[in-house]
């Protein structure tokens, strides 16, 4: 009876992801920001954390000192701070990470050398589970400034390579898995829709998250849109899900946001490989 309850139990767990950067930074408090959203996260339930914009080192330990019970932290080294501003936490062991890179960006028109140079950085951070072994992707693809996400938009080739690449890298690591992030994509674009047909994903929200970038940041006129998402793949089933971070934390300076976007969150339950007949 001990066995199977702590298989069963082995076989749940949390994700939660959430974009950390977000408000420019100057005035923005970061220090109290980070403070807020790492002792959040420590007094909740979730077992694993996928950050994005996590670019310094200085971050990373603001992060880390107010999450001690995440024990483990995976990231891949760079010279200014983890590679792709991606960090993954969690609770439980780490077997395997490893980061893919998605190459170098195609040449765009009215796409400038220091975006290409922003969008070579971009990746995938891959964190293996030791038990149950469950695969966890932290992606953050190049981001979108202009809202538009139709064929004939500047930034569609580049949208376009990042999630080739992605649908590469959940395609050769093997079932089951989830990827977290903020694929900065519409919902409802053709290229988020092409992503899922291509991969088998299966959105953890089914359709139902509400728009994840504050409308507080958007020009004015600016429709808020779903960017972020938390996908499984075959052998990860979504019992529920939920949004994290909707309203203002408290800051030194009185209430404020922690990031223009909002953290989601879904309870995973790991199902085993249908048996055949026989």
């Amino acid at each position: 009876m001990v066995i199977a309850m702590s298989e069963q139990l082995a076989g749940r767990l949390t994700v939660a992801s959430f974009n950390t950067w977000g408000i420019h930074f100057l005035g923005s408090d970061l220090a109290a920001r980070y403070t807020a959203i790492g002792s959040e996260f420590e007094a909740g339930s979730a077992d694993v954390v996928c950050f994005q914009e996590v670019f310094s080192y200085w971050q990373l330990r603001l992060l880390t000192r107010r999450m001690p019970s995440f024990r483990q932290v995976s990231y891949r080294p760079s010279a200014a701070g983890p590679a792709g501003g991606l960090v993954t936490f969690s609770r439980r062991p780490v077997s395997v990470t490893a980061y893919r890179g998605f190459g170098t960006p195609p040449k765009v028109p009215g796409i400038s050398r220091m975006t290409r140079f922003w969008a070579r950085a971009k990746g995938a951070l891959v964190t293996r589970l030791a038990h149950p072994g469950l695969r966890i992707v932290n992606t953050h693809p190049v981001a979108n400034w202009d809202g538009d996400w139709s064929r004939t938009s500047r930034f569609y080739p580049l949208h376009r390579a990042h999630l080739g690449a992605l649908a590469r890298i959940v395609g050769s690591i093997g079932v089951p898995a989830v990827v977290c992030g903020d694929f900065n994509v519409d919902r409802d674009s053709s290229l988020f829709g092409d992503f899922m047909a291509e991969t088998g994903l299966a959105d953890a929200f089914e359709g139902r998250c509400p728009p994840t970038f504050r409308a507080e940041y958007l020009p004015a006129g600016k429709t808020p849109h779903c960017i972020d998402f938390i996908l499984t793949t075959a052998g990860v089933k979504a019992e529920s899900s939920g949004v994290l971070f909707a309203g203002k934390v408290a800051l030194p300076g009185g209430p404020g946001y922690p990031s223009d976007h909002i953290g989601l969150s879904a309870d995973l339950l790991l199902t085993p490989p249908a048996r055949l007949p026989g």
